[in-house]
């Protein structure tokens, strides 16, 4: 196949060392399409380039990354989407540093759809996975594709949520798209780019580093009409992700949970900011203006339970540890210990970190 000379001009850029976002879109605007612009003297880019930069620009180092994403594109399934393409994302030029190439992997269709991010904890509970699994599939049932961002916890439940409905899910990676991190999601990604689709701003190879996955974070919500957080500490990256949802005029979500639990305190604190509170999918639905539900019709508030007998009734929704349990129940340790094992056993318990306990709903379990 012939390379694209427009693609390799845009990949000449991009790949270049010191060429941001920014500095690029000031390229385009003085000289149009990367074409035009590499065609220019060196002099003429040196107003907006350092000396460092032009010499990267034109190194063999270069010449051999574009050379390495062309043969990537030429793959079945892959393409890299610049700026200028119909397929680049409506909603990501509205963000004001939208990357100027994106890779891809799957199905790009998705990159037109109506979507919602759904992130929260790594260190997520089976009860917070369980929530943003079963909204996942629920939003997805909907028409709306789930955005996340392909960490373990929350975003992992999301995805396949996303996958389980028509909307599908889209993954956005803070590594290069041919590096799949964590580990331990390289099924969830292999199967997200059969029927759903990855992208990457990163360039091939990109190792996983701290300082990308921030900035990651606003295309999550850039490619979104909302953001909702399911579980997240006050110190979460999906603060990040929520403020920058908010920053690009989208909807913030946030769903409560205990407030004895630490991962409940990043969203109380967004709902504290003016976040809508979301107990059910009908409640992100009604605030999403414009969007109407294709293929939806029933609810996602869970049914009222029968009366629960044995140990359960003495639960509640918070986590609790056995000596309450004991007193509350009136059990020995022994009896109550064993009573938890089979709930466990059975999915109407999850255990927790320092020795609690905490129910799980009926259609939520694992």
């Amino acid at each position: 196949m012939t390379p694209d000379p427009g693609l390799a001009s845009w990949l000449q850029l991009a790949l270049t060392p010191g060429i941001g976002p920014a500095t690029l879109q000031r390229l385009l605007r003085q000289f149009g399409l990367p074409q035009q612009a590499l065609v220019r003297t060196r002099a003429e880019l040196g107003a907006f380039l350092t000396p460092a930069v032009l010499t990267a620009l034109d190194s063999d180092a270069v010449a051999r990354a574009v050379a390495q994403a062309l043969d990537w594109a030429a793959q079945p399934g892959h393409s890299v989407i610049t700026l200028a393409d119909e397929t680049y994302p409506p909603l990501l030029l509205e963000i004001p540093d939208p990357p100027a190439v994106l890779y891809a992997r799957g199905r790009t269709e998705l990159l037109a759809s109506p979507a919602l991010a759904i992130v929260g904890s790594r260190n997520a509970t089976q009860q917070g996975e369980a929530n943003a699994e079963a909204l996942g599939k629920a939003l997805s049932a909907a028409g709306l594709t789930i955005v996340s961002g392909l960490a373990l916890g929350i975003d992992a439940a999301a995805h396949r949520g996303g996958l389980a409905g028509t909307g599908s899910t889209i993954a956005v990676l803070g590594t290069g798209i041919d590096v799949v991190y964590p580990s331990r999601n390289a099924a969830l990604a292999t199967e997200i780019a059969g029927r759903g689709l990855l992208v990457s701003e990163f360039p091939l190879g990109t190792a996983p580093a701290a300082q990308n996955f921030p900035r990651r974070n606003r295309l999550i919500s850039g490619l979104a009409r909302g953001c909702l957080v399911v579980e997240a500490a006050l110190a979460s990256g999906s603060l990040i992700t929520a403020r920058a949802a908010a920053e690009q005029g989208r909807e913030v979500f946030a769903i409560p949970g205990s407030i004895h639990s630490p991962l409940a305190k990043g969203c109380h604190a967004l709902i504290k900011s003016g976040a809508k509170l979301v107990e059910s999918a009908e409640d992100v639905l009604a605030e999403l203006s414009g969007f109407r539900p294709s293929g939806y019709a029933s609810t996602t508030r869970a049914a009222p339970e029968t009366q629960d007998a044995g140990l359960l009734r003495h639960m509640g929704h918070d986590p609790v540890d056995v000596d309450s349990l004991c007193s509350r129940a009136g059990m020995s340790a022994e009896q109550v210990s064993s009573e938890l094992l089979r709930l466990e056993l059975d999915g109407r318990v999850a255990a927790l970190p320092g020795g609690l306990y905490q129910r799980l709903e009926k259609g939520q379990r694992r």
